[in-house]
This record gives C-alpha cells, sequence and structure tokens, in this order.
C-alpha cells in the first residue's frame, strides 16, 4: 500500500473516531480530547483517547472525564466493521486530565505522546469533516 494511501486511512480512522466522539459528549462540551497513536494488530485497528468535557451544570468546576476507544476490521471477511464507545469514567479538575493521560501513557507502554486537540480545534475539524461529507 503506498504512504498516501495508508495516511488516508489514518485520517479516515481519525475522523470516524471524532464524529462517534461527537455523537456520544455534545461538541460545546468537549474542552480537550487526547488521542493516542492507533494499534494495527492482524485485520484489526484499535485506537484509544481521553476526553474532558465540561459538566452539563455549569455551577460544576470538575470536568467529566470520557474513556474512548474504537476497533476497526480492516481486512478479512469482516473488513469494514467498525465498534466505538464512549464512557463517563469520572469527574476532575482539568488540570487532573493531564494526570490521567500520562497515567494511560504509562500503562499502554507508549513512548509519544499523544495528540491533544483543544475543544475549539475539535469543533473547527468537527465542521470541515461535514462540510466535506455532507452533500
Amino acid at each position: 500500500m503506498a504512504a498516501s494511501q495508508t495516511l488516508a486511512l489514518a485520517a479516515d480512522a481519525r475522523e470516524r473516531f471524532l464524529l462517534a466522539i461527537a455523537a456520544a459528549v455534545p461538541e460545546e462540551r468537549i474542552a480537550e480530547i487526547h488521542f493516542f497513536p492507533p494499534i494495527r494488530q492482524g485485520p484489526l485497528e484499535t485506537g484509544v483517547a481521553v476526553i474532558a468535557a465540561t459538566p452539563e451544570d455549569p455551577a460544576r468546576e470538575r470536568h467529566v472525564v470520557f474513556s474512548a476507544s474504537y476497533r476497526w476490521t480492516r481486512k478479512g471477511p469482516d473488513r469494514g466493521k467498525w465498534e466505538d464507545e464512549v464512557v463517563a469514567e469520572a469527574d476532575a479538575p482539568l488540570i487532573t486530565v493531564e494526570a490521567v493521560v500520562q497515567g494511560v501513557k504509562v500503562r499502554a507502554n507508549e513512548a509519544v505522546e499523544p495528540e491533544r486537540m483543544a475543544g475549539d480545534d475539535v469543533r473547527g475539524r468537527l465542521a470541515d469533516i461535514r462540510c466535506r461529507t455532507t452533500p
């Protein structure tokens, strides 16, 4: 597979994952998302992200911390199968989210820093994706 095709598939997965997250967490509440590099094992690709969202009640100071994951079958008889999950895990101050992200990084034995996307960047990217995919 050519490098440009590989990059396009990676971008497609990230966009699809971002849309799945926005379907579960109202985009106006997303403060930041930390995307970990996807892992490919055989025919499967899996991805994980940690999301910080403002609380539904603005009087609360703690953010809602979500974990998100996807599993995409890229080869074989189930090629194209996509599963995702977004789960509220905790309430915490925004500064604590960075500690959560570092803990996930250590447990995953990941050397690469996760990509951080601020809430405004998330909303801009979602608008761009929707603009390109809406007839």
